[in-house]
């Protein structure tokens, strides 16, 4: 078995794949200036630069460039994907502003936006296939041991045995406990004890060992990280769902003191000013280009129905303090109080215009003004109601922690299915999972995602009514 050849050059097969996505940039912008033949002007080669180097940092950030093995192609494509979206999305703005959009063909340019992503999936697709073929053949192929046969430990191992492509054999599950008990509980046998699996270690034959203990044995998972520092085996845990979140946690210094938060918010210090610029960015091109759409939106509000174009409602934002949230008005009736009533299927109080606005999320519109004013942001938990809020705090574990972070316009639960009425208790669980999924798990690269999902498909939905 040919071991470890890929991770001996670790950094350079990195600056490769980097400087491959760039030339493919770039070349295939040339290949259409060719194949359209029109004479290259020097906007051009502006135009590759601020390509390469949006869709560099996109990437980057959305760990494009990270191992391989550890990288599907499925994932690899979608970052692909949303990082030239951005890249020409930024090229358009800057034509726009710079107003230089005469300068260069058009056809030029499409064709571009079109052929660069296909040739950087092309040829990550090929090398994808050859490194699963080799890897199938013992090529550069790593064996890994699962010390303890638990829950976490055989979800792991099935992970292994199914993708194939990851070049990671699994050599066995290891635990020191009694084997027909383990039996007993998950219906599966030891390979051995943890003694056996360190001899292993010891004698490379086994490249990596992950320990996969709940956190109330941590006196045992201490002793076999001690043990296995005396090979050369890279050692990980599989975190159970507690020791995820503090895993996930920051710490902090009282004095001479250390602690870690286990409720916080995610934007402190640089990435608050990141999230505020997002949003700020966001929203002022958002009514830019949306404004002529928003205008017909009001008219139809005005004509469907007699009443106010704007509805603003009390919601609960940031440290829950109670802020003004604005939508097109899509009923009869404006409630807002210790008392509203969801909208349901077929709801008498929406209007026709109403109800299509609702399906199509029209009627958010608004709220990026209140993005604009810093109440809310692009991306976050939906803010609910007060009285929905003051009705579910008391019934779902963990609630008021959305409100660590400013509400969104949109959010990961929303583009998990999770929009509009929530008539059951597990909805509103599942909902609330997200948002702190969210929360705990934030990035740029987690927005910029949900930004694109919200796009593609985040504003349909058979629960918006």
């Amino acid at each position: 078995m040919n071991r470890g050849l890929i991770r001996d050059h670790d950094l350079g097969f990195a600056l490769f794949f980097r400087l491959a996505d760039l030339f493919i940039i770039m070349i295939s912008l040339w290949l259409c200036i060719q194949i359209v033949s029109v004479s290259f002007v020097n906007f051009y080669g502006f135009c590759a630069a601020i390509a390469c180097l949006s869709f560099l940092i996109c990437a980057e950030s959305g760990d494009l460039y990270r191992s391989w093995r550890m990288n599907n192609f499925r994932r690899q494509a979608g970052v692909v994907l949303v990082s030239w979206v951005v890249a020409a999305a930024i090229l358009l703005v800057c034509a726009y502003f710079t107003k230089t959009s005469e300068i260069y063909s058009r056809l030029v340019i499409g064709s571009w936006f079109l052929l660069a992503p296909a040739l950087i999936l092309s040829w990550r697709l090929l090398i994808q296939k050859t490194k699963g073929q080799m890897r199938s053949h013992g090529f550069n192929s790593r064996r890994a041991a699962i010390i303890g046969l638990t829950e976490n430990g055989i979800r792991l191992g099935k992970e292994l045995e199914k993708q194939k492509d990851l070049g990671i054999v699994l050599d066995g599950y290891y635990d020191d406990r009694n084997d027909q008990r383990v039996c007993n509980k998950t219906g599966m046998h030891c390979d051995g004890s943890v003694a056996q699996a360190l001899e292993r270690a010891k004698n490379s034959d086994i490249d990596q060992v992950y320990i996969a203990m709940p956190l109330s044995a941590k006196d045992r998972i201490a002793f076999y990280l001690k043990e296995f520092s005396d090979t050369t085996a890279n050692t990980y845990i599989v975190p159970d769902f507690f020791t995820y979140n503090l895993m996930h946690s920051r710490w902090n210094n009282v004095g001479d003191v250390q602690t870690f938060s286990v409720f916080d918010t995610p934007f402190y210090g640089l990435s608050s000013w990141v999230k505020r610029a997002e949003d700020i960015v966001i929203s002022c091109l958002a009514l830019l280009v949306l404004s002529p759409l928003m205008l017909l939106v009001a008219i139809g509000v005005k004509l469907s129905s007699p009443g106010d174009i704007l509805f603003k409602q009390d919601r609960y934002g940031l440290d829950g303090r109670r802020i003004k949230v604005w939508k097109f008005r899509s009923m009869t009736t404006s409630e807002n109080g210790d008392h509203v009533t969801q909208a349901t299927r077929n709801d008498p109080r929406v209007t026709r215009f109403g109800a299509f606005i609702r399906r199509t999320s029209l009627d958010e519109l608004p709220q990026f003004f209140n993005t604009l004013q810093g109440d809310m942001s692009i991306v976050g938990p939906r803010p609910h109601a007060v009285a929905h809020n003051e009705q579910y705090r008391s019934i779902v574990d963990r609630y008021m922690l959305r409100h660590k972070v400013k509400p969104g316009i949109t959010g990961l639960a929303q583009i998990n299915g999770f929009r509009g009425e929530t008539d059951t208790l597990d909805k509103m669980e599942r909902r609330v999972e997200y948002d702190l999924k969210y929360i705990n798990d934030w990035s740029l690269w987690m927005d910029i995602k949900i930004i694109a999902m919200t796009a593609i498909k985040g504003f349909t939905g058979n629960t918006a009514y």
